[in-house]
């Protein structure tokens, strides 16, 4: 089973991020050079499991739950733009994360200087807690990101289009937990991806049982 842990944001940050799009979308409608990412499949990838064995599921959610009391919720919003693997020959458009400073969705924006970012303390601790459930797990350095676009064929220039997307700002959220997704190939619309939530951990919540 393919699957990832994965923060997902609102359905207002959704909505706003659809508005965004939507006019940068239509201007490059006719050329057929990006793929856009579906609204629902919007999320922020965590850990990344390419084929996690059925009986090792149950393990791997009990030690996240483990995991997951012992985080706090967390401030995000998107902010900014970005391609991979660079601007000058883009294969994937993705929106910028940015964590909040501590308290509520409405404080600071900014993060209090010189604080550590979380982000990568919690992919790093998910795939520790992937590899102790026995699954194989994706060992790309972490970037935090959420893909808007993947190009069609081969990787092009991309640096108007950021400029463009760059302006992104969305409205802040409090991330209070996190999912585990399967993601079956192929079964979606179009032949995209057909994702399902296998499991969702609250952060800071005790263990179940």
């Amino acid at each position: 089973m393919r699957v990832f842990v994965a923060i997902l944001p609102p359905p207002e940050v959704v909505d706003q991020l659809d508005i965004f799009l939507a006019p940068r979308r239509d201007a490059l409608a006719d050329r057929g050079q990006w793929r856009w990412t579906r609204s629902e499949h919007l999320h922020i990838t965590l850990a990344f499991i390419p084929d996690l064995d059925g009986w090792r599921e149950e393990a791997l959610i009990e030690a996240g739950e483990e995991w997951a009391a012992r985080q706090s919720p967390l401030g995000l919003r998107l902010k900014g733009a970005g391609a991979f693997p660079d601007p000058g020959s883009a294969r994937v458009l993705w929106a910028g994360i940015e964590e909040k400073a501590e308290g509520s969705a409405d404080a600071d924006p900014s993060v209090d200087e010189g604080s550590a970012s979380v982000l990568p303390g919690w992919a790093k601790g998910l795939r520790a807690v992937a590899n102790h459930a026995g699954a194989r797990v994706d060992g790309t350095r972490f970037h935090p990101h959420l893909t808007l676009a993947r190009s069609v064929g081969r990787p092009g220039p991309a640096g108007h289009l950021l400029q463009s997307l760059d302006t992104l700002v969305s409205p802040a959220w409090q991330v209070q937990d996190l999912v585990l997704m399967a993601s079956h190939l192929g079964e979606g619309p179009r032949r995209t991806p057909r994702y399902e939530v296998r499991h969702r951990w609250v952060l800071g919540a005790p263990p179940v049982g």
